[in-house]
């Protein structure tokens, strides 16, 4: 990042690592033998770890870093319906009548995250303001336009147009052709949220071990054992939630997700007149682009939070906000950080069990939601509670020949999709 735009206070972590410094947890001792042993501790993990503790499982968290290092408590606090796919793609695919039950899992989803926040308790700073989907060219308009009027009268979630005229009540910027507001989509502090996940499973008697990676997994009998920096551990049932930061431990899965860099950036503290004209709404925002941008204010509404897989050669946000919001041309960069998005092939999340083991992974940039929820659902099948269904068990979870983990194709596609953003959206 040019260094000139840092501010003199720069820090290159999380901006929600100054509100909730990463959890200092006590030490354990690696118990010989548990129930559940779940690796990861971000969202799914612990939701999972929660659903099985409190049905009375013995569970342990195991976690390679400090508990929710990674995705859990770096991404931009956006939570919404999820599904990458409309009607349409997942209908050619699945046909219409599972096309819909996949979609109302999305929906599900987001609905299931405000419900636990205000039901646990959670001081997340969780508020349903909408998003606002900008189209970043007229044909975008057009087609967004297209597509709600063929969306289904008893598919009706309350989304509606924004035409260009209309924008400026959305967002202060020119650089986009009007837009779509989501208007049931939400905002949050994740490392909040995950410090209040974090705490309610402990205080269910989930066993958490960090700075703990675990090396292998081997069947064993009617279970597993995990060896660990610490030691070997068996279990009953093992839960793999590692999705963007998934390894050559659980191989099959690593072949599955593409792990993507997502940089995000805070600025100084802004006037407030500024952020009202930014964002008067306080929406979370997206657009139409292929390389994805997501920007929002933060819950006090004193900077702006902009983050984004950027371009070929580009590791620095800042020049993309800007490109946005040129009234930000000469403001100070307090916060830098990345972290890795799990995406799959098929732009699907996906859950089941390989090999005995369960997994949860791969929610393409939507992982609030979708990991929150299948975390749960997949705590409570361990549990042998009915609710743990969901219509994405039994989906296919693909992978392609020659790939292993390293997602070595990412370069042409990004430049083939900044081609495709420029030229012929």
């Amino acid at each position: 990042m040019n260094t000139s735009i840092l501010a003199s206070d720069y820090k290159d972590f999380p901006y929600w690592w100054d509100r909730t410094p990463r959890p200092v947890l006590d030490e354990i001792e690696l118990p010989e033998k548990v129930e559940v042993a779940i690796i990861g501790s971000g969202y799914t993990g612990l939701h999972a770890a929660l659903q099985t503790a409190r049905n009375g499982r013995e569970t342990l968290v195991l976690e390679a870093q400090e508990a929710g290092w990674g995705g859990s408590s770096r991404n931009g606090g956006q939570v919404s319906t999820s599904i990458k796919l409309n009607l349409t793609e997942l209908s050619r695919r699945f046909g219409p009548e599972k096309a819909r039950v996949i979609l109302q899992e999305g929906v599900n989803a987001l609905e299931w995250v405000g419900r636990f926040v205000r039901e646990e308790g959670i001081d997340c700073d969780f508020a349903q303001v909408g998003r606002f989907n900008g189209a970043h060219t007229p044909r975008q308009f057009q087609r967004m336009k297209s597509h709600l009027e063929q969306r289904p009268e008893d598919f009706d979630s309350g989304v509606y147009l924004v035409p260009p005229a209309e924008q400026s009540g959305e967002i202060g910027s020119n650089c986009y052709h009007g837009g779509l507001v989501y208007p049931h989509h939400a905002s949050l502090d994740p490392a909040r949220y995950h410090q209040g996940l974090l705490d309610r499973a402990l205080a269910s008697g989930v066993k958490i071990k960090d700075r703990c990676a675990v090396s292998r997994i081997e069947r064993q009998g009617n279970g597993f054992l995990l060896y660990t920096d610490s030691g070997t551990v068996q279990a009953k049932d093992v839960v793999v939630g590692t999705s963007g930061y998934t390894g050559s431990v659980t191989p099959w899965q690593k072949r599955r997700v593409i792990p993507i860099g997502s940089y995000i950036i805070a600025t100084e503290e802004l006037e407030e007149s500024l952020v009202d004209q930014l964002i008067p709404k306080n929406r979370v925002i997206t657009d139409t682009r292929k390389l994805v941008v997501y920007y929002r204010a933060s819950p006090d509404r004193k900077r702006i939070l902009f983050g984004g897989r950027v371009s070929l050669n580009e590791t620095d946000p800042n020049k993309s906000l800007i490109r946005i919001f040129p009234q930000l041309a000469s403001t100070k960069v307090t916060h830098s950080w990345m972290g890795f998005v799990g995406y799959t092939f098929d732009h699907m999340p996906h859950t089941g069990i390989r090999d005995g083991v369960h997994y949860a992974m791969g929610y393409c940039g939507s992982g609030i939601s979708l990991s929150s929820y299948f975390g749960a659902k997949l705590g409570q099948k361990l549990a042998g509670l009915p609710e743990g269904r969901t219509s994405f068990d039994d989906l296919p979870f693909p992978t392609r020949p020659m790939y292993s983990g390293n997602p070595w194709f990412l370069a042409p596609s990004i430049l083939y999709y900044q081609l495709r953003d420029r030229f012929f959206s």
